[in-house]
């Protein structure tokens, strides 16, 4: 009728000991470094812009360039916490800016932001669920105090 299979099933190779596995927690950390990663990129980016609108201070001393500059900094320390202690590269903001690319920014962070707090929340992380949370609220109220400026 039918002929048992010979060969080695596909499925055996690839648990085979000799290659290497990550447990889901240590996927979901991976997963939530990246996230804040690309976080930070727009955090610092956004804190470039806050600082050329102030004149060109180079370290924020707006209120909104303070608040983005302590953001950025506790978003470095959750990353470093995540990837063994390993701080995190920080780019060189680009030159340039309008507000429509802020606003850009800015909807990019918040979406950023979610995606921290998913992957933070399915980790169970709270340390990281509380700072994905905050920053998606200070990303979105510039969004409702506009739209609430021209209702």
């Amino acid at each position: 009728m039918y002929e048992p299979i010979r060969t080695k099933s596909v499925h055996t190779m690839a648990a085979a000991p000799e290659v290497p596995h990550r447990s889901r927690e240590e996927e979901l950390d991976i997963r939530l470094a990246g996230q804040l990663t690309a976080l930070l990129t727009v955090t610092d980016e956004l804190h470039a812009l806050a600082a050329r609108e102030d004149g060109g201070a180079a370290h924020g001393s707006t209120p909104d360039g303070d608040a983005l500059a302590a953001a950025a900094e506790r978003i470095a320390d959750q990353v470093a916490r995540l990837s063994g202690g390993h701080y995190p590269l920080r780019a060189e903001p680009s030159d340039g800016g309008s507000p429509s690319h802020a606003e850009a920014l800015r909807q990019r962070a918040h979406t950023l932001a979610g995606n921290a707090l998913a992957v933070a929340t399915s980790r169970g992380d709270a340390a990281a669920i509380a700072l994905a949370a905050e920053r998606m609220e200070a990303h979105a109220a510039p969004r409702h105090d506009r739209n609430l400026a021209t209702a």
